[in-house]
Order: C-alpha cells, then structure tokens, then sequence
C-alpha cells in the first residue's frame, strides 16, 4: 500500500503543507504511521479522507462540522444532509445576491434617468425601487380586472353591427361606469407621489389627480408639503405620511 509524506498529501490534494499540518493539529486528519525520525506517513486511506475534507471545505462546512461528521458511523449519510442544508443555504445566498445585483442596476438605470443628481435623489429612487414590486401588482390588478370590461365592450360592438343586438351596449355602459369609479378608488389608494423639489412622498387630492397631466410613471401635481408645481414620480402609497 503507498504511503505518503505530508508534502506528497499536500500536493495530491492541491493544498500547502502548513494546511495538512494544521488538520493534523485539529485532529481530523491523524496519519497513519511515523517513520524512525517522527516523520508523517499517510495511506492511501488517509488521502480519501483529506480529499474529503477538501471537498467539504470547500462546500462552506467549517472544520468542527466536518470533524464531527467524520467521526459519525455512518458518515454518507448523515453527509449527504448537509450536503442539502448546505446547498439550500447557497441557493438563497444567490438568490440574495442576484437581488442586490438586480437592484444595483435599476440604481444605474435610475440614475442615469435623472436629470438632476444629488443625495436626496437616491432616496427618491430607493422609495421607488422599494416599492417597485407593490406598485406592479397595482398596475396588474387594474389591467387584469380591466380586460374582462373590455372583451364586453368589443362584443357589444360587434353584435349590434353585425347582429343588430344593441341592448348589450347599454349593458357595457353600466358596467364599465361602475367599474371606471372603483378601479379609479383603488388606484387612487394605492398609490402615492414623490415630489422633486422637497422629496417628501405625498397624497394629492383625488380630484386633482384625476385631472392632471401624466406620464406612464409620473403626474403633474402640486405638492401638499412644499406648494412645488410639477411633473411628481408615482410610488406606493404605504410610503405617504
């Protein structure tokens, strides 16, 4: 059977000799044999284990854990659950990453949007990615409850050109009226506006609201804290004071 010094360990598995030793010191990887010197010798045993070790460090596992694992009877299995924990740790740790990375490139988008840059305007556009997600399902809840009204609409059209059936106009009107005051209730609850001049989130007037020139994302308001006059960057409304 080989044996093998503690350089020869060390090179077979990819790692110094200070780190052999160290595992020696620790206990977890006791060789095999010394020579008449005090030399160390290690089996070809001793190299599945230090592959092993190897393996598990670099998994993330500290070297308590692993020692304790190896001592264990039946070490594959009880392995082999750590493996999984250890896993499902990583996959969230990436997870988490891939969402600050997500959000430091909407803070690059975002920024290269404004026109005017300063340290209030990071606030403004952490409010907004903030609350990105919540103002989305808003945005998807008027679209989705909305289709329905407008599938009505375009069959109430069709049958009273191509059928004459002109009742089911009417129908539509009712509907679509009742559904234009709640839908605009529950946009105008759901969301609120960040000013630029003062950056402070805010709630218009629903009247106002309603009447004001907008954008996609932005609307032309007076903001209730600073009296400023302008083009006002929509978020959620859980923000507003």
């Amino acid at each position: 059977m080989s044996q093998y010094t503690t350089g020869e360990l060390a090179k077979a598995c990819g790692v110094t000799v200070r780190t052999v030793q160290f595992y020696d010191q620790k206990g977890i990887l006791i060789p095999s044999a010394l020579t008449e010197g005090g030399r160390r010798l290690y089996s070809e045993d001793d190299l599945k284990r230090m592959k092993i070790i190897c393996f598990l460090r670099d998994t993330g596992l500290s070297l308590d854990t692993i020692g304790k694992l190896l001592e264990e009877e039946d070490p594959g299995s009880v392995i082999s659950i750590f493996l999984e924990q250890q896993e499902q740790v990583l996959r969230e740790e990436i997870g988490e990453r891939q969402e600050q990375m997500n959000r430091l490139e909407e803070l690059k988008k975002e920024i290269k949007n404004t026109a005017t840059f300063s340290i209030d305007s990071i606030g403004d556009i952490a409010t907004i990615m903030e609350n990105k997600k919540r103002l989305s399902a808003v945005h998807r809840n008027m679209l989705l409850t909305g289709l329905p009204v407008s599938i009505l609409q375009w069959a109430a059209i069709l049958l009273w050109i191509f059928k004459g059936i002109w009742w089911l106009f009417p129908v539509w009107a009712i509907v679509a009226i009742i559904y234009g005051v709640t839908i605009s209730r529950y946009y105008y609850r759901s969301v609120a506006y960040i000013c630029p001049q003062c950056h402070e989130v805010f709630k218009p007037a629903f009247k106002e609201m309603f009447w004001a020139r907008h954008t996609p994302k932005t609307r032309k308001l007076t903001c209730v804290k600073c009296g400023h006059h302008g083009y006002c960057v929509e978020t959620w409304a859980g923000t507003a004071k």
